[in-house]
């Protein structure tokens, strides 16, 4: 794939602009006419500097209300395009990209359309420059690619073609079958761009709402399928509005293209048609670790609250200050080293999680593939006695161990050779559920790309949560299993929950832990009886919990008594047990699933007011 992006997709200065682009991968770039005016540089020194950078300027743009302009305005606009191509020439750009036009007074005449194009093409040709013709999906009177394809076609000239814009095509619901209909060598370039399901104005929609490949709703899949059927071998190219993007930071936000025109490259939902030669996404079989990152002091605090949820410290790391927590299916780490990542870790977030070990059938091939989508690896030195896992850099400094599932016991036994206390033998077994990150707002869709793009997840709906503070944002991404699940939050609220935690953490990481039992009420009671810290719910919600869903009072009493919350999904059930935080930031769960595939985001505004009672826990 020929990868390529709009400087309108990133913030910063042109100059700022390519140089981001570059550093992330890509071989071209477009060069939006706004850019460029508002540059200290001239569009020849422009131009040098993308050959010098390595990027092909793969188009300029956008000119619009070119075709169907009353009579009177017809050559002045002739006159602009001229002064456009001698810019062009400066810039070293072959293509101009020119939009439907979209001014109330154009003519809908389709023989003057056709007239107005061919004049185009024509003076484009004098000049060996080409003219991309786009279909606006506001467009006055062309707004389906069909119809711009129709007018490319029968003005018939090498220096017309069409330009494919996923946004302008998918959002119309265009069938992407009737790409099948366009001639390869009349496409002169592709822009991407995905977008979350709204209902508004095309106009409003494409400006402040499109999102990288995989990030959005839109079936892309198909649409880039039909496209590569055709035989395209052209530039696919970012085109990308977004209010948050532009806020963001320039390098993170090219990457973050790069990587998601590589994930639209081996297919997003599904393989893509036909395969690349791209590294496939590795099924995550299952969380195998949490490690924690914590002095002797906090690790103390830490065991207080893992005791009451059934852990148990069952062995020491062969030469390292480390401890092994068990319970059921569930392993915690706690990583006490004076020295080494985990340190650097606590000292700047205090004690946390640093780091998560995902289970995976090969890690190198995991690896082979975060190559491809730029996803950094973290290599550290380690004792010649020690088992080497590969990693990469996770949210927020984070780490994510790629482990090998078939070895997972041989490295327990290799790792932690010295006993502690034998593991639990009663009482109900825990296994984890789902873990929650929470970041900057601007970072959310970043991190969601992160895990879609790196293993073979499923994300689900974005919901919006009511803190009392404000709104919080969050989805989650699943593995086909449900052995993985990570939800992801933000807010812009300063004063919520989720921005609390950030500023107290001093950056993204993991907010709570949820782990799964069989029997919510006694592995509550264990928390309970052995001095567990319980987020308290008002005498309120079991009131209206008892009305909404006719449950058995006594079920409701049972689940009062425990400050136990319940949701429902059909005949599906899911209950829910919280602790408080643990060093003012994580928090754990206890959650009970009947055949529930959700995360009882009903429940979210009953805990976060109940957590916002306690707000000197999060805030020093």
């Amino acid at each position: 794939m020929k990868t390529s992006i709009a400087t309108v997709s990133i913030s910063g200065t042109l100059e700022a602009k390519l140089q981001a682009i570059a550093a992330a991968g890509f071989q071209g770039a477009e060069v939006f006419e706004n850019d460029l005016l508002s540059s200290p540089l001239t569009a020849r020194e422009i131009g040098a500097l993308m050959r010098e950078l390595g990027l092909a300027c793969t188009l300029f743009q956008p000119f619009r209300d070119l075709e169907g302009m009353p009579d009177d305005l017809r050559q002045r606009t002739f006159d602009r395009l001229e002064r456009k191509f001698d810019l062009m020439g400066e810039l070293g750009a072959r293509d101009v990209l020119v939009c439907s036009n979209c001014q109330p007074h154009a003519l809908a005449d389709r023989g003057r359309l056709l007239a107005d194009l061919a004049e185009a093409a024509e003076r484009a040709g004098r000049r060996d420059l080409r003219v991309g013709y786009e279909a606006l999906a506001w467009g006055r009177h062309v707004f389906d690619h069909r119809e711009a394809w129709g007018l490319v076609r029968d003005v018939d000239h090498p220096a017309l073609g069409l330009i494919l814009d996923s946004f302008h095509s998918l959002a119309r619901a265009v069938p992407s079958s009737s790409i099948g209909d366009i001639r390869p060598e009349k496409l002169f370039m592709v822009q991407v761009a995905d977008a979350p399901r709204l209902d508004m104005d095309y106009l409003s929609w494409s400006r402040h709402f499109r999102c990288m490949p995989g990030q959005g709703d839109l079936p892309l899949d198909d649409w880039a399928d039909a496209i590569r059927r055709i035989g395209y071998d052209g530039f696919w190219s970012l085109e990308i509005f977004n209010d948050r993007f532009r806020a963001g930071s320039a390098s993170g936000v090219a990457t973050d293209g790069y990587r998601s025109l590589r994930l639209l490259e081996g297919g997003i939902n599904r393989p893509a048609q036909p395969v690349p030669a791209l590294p496939t996404r590795s099924e995550p079989l299952g969380v195998e670790f949490i490690e924690f990152a914590a002095s002797h002091a906090e690790a103390e605090d830490l065991a207080a609250m893992l005791r009451p949820l059934g852990f148990v410290p069952t062995a020491r790391h062969r030469s390292k200050d480390v401890t092994r927590w068990q319970q059921g299916q569930a392993n915690i780490v706690i990583n006490c080293e004076q020295e080494g990542l985990a340190h650097s870790f606590d000292m700047v977030h205090g004690a946390s999680v640093c780091a998560i070990g995902i289970a995976v059938a090969d890690p190198q091939a995991a690896l082979a593939r975060a190559d491809a989508m730029r996803i950094e690896r973290f290599e550290q030195a380690i004792a010649p006695d020690e088992w080497a896992v590969p990693s990469v850099r996770g949210v927020g400094g984070s780490l994510l161990y790629l482990v090998e599932a078939a070895t997972t016991q041989a490295m327990w036994a290799h790792e932690f050779p010295h006993p502690l206390e034998p593991a639990p033998a009663a009482g109900p077994a825990l296994s984890l559920d789902h873990i929650a990150q929470t970041m900057q707002y601007e970072e959310f869709l970043s991190w969601l790309l992160f895990y879609i793009s790196l293993f073979a997840m499923r994300k689900t709906p974005q919901v919006e949560i009511a803190d009392p503070m404000g709104l919080v944002q969050s989805q989650a991404v699943e593995s086909a299993n449900g052995a993985v699940r990570f939800t992801l939050n933000g807010s812009l609220a300063h004063q919520s929950l989720s921005a609390r935690f950030v500023q107290n953490y001093f950056g993204a990481g993991v907010q709570h832990i949820a782990f799964a039992c069989d029997d919510i009420f006694a592995a509550a009671d264990r928390a309970i009886a052995g001095g567990v810290e319980r987020l308290a719910i008002p005498a309120n919600y079991y009131e209206d919990l008892e009305a909404r869903w006719g449950l058995a009072p006594d079920l409701v009493q049972r689940m009062a008594a425990r400050d136990i919350l319940y949701d429902r999904d059909g005949d599906a059930e899911y209950f829910q047990f919280y602790t408080r935080a643990f060093a003012r930031r994580v928090f754990f769960e206890l959650v009970e699933r009947r055949d529930y595939g959700g995360y009882g985001a009903a429940n979210a505004p009953i805990r976060l007011a109940a957590q916002a009672r306690h707000k000197p826990q999060f805030i020093d």
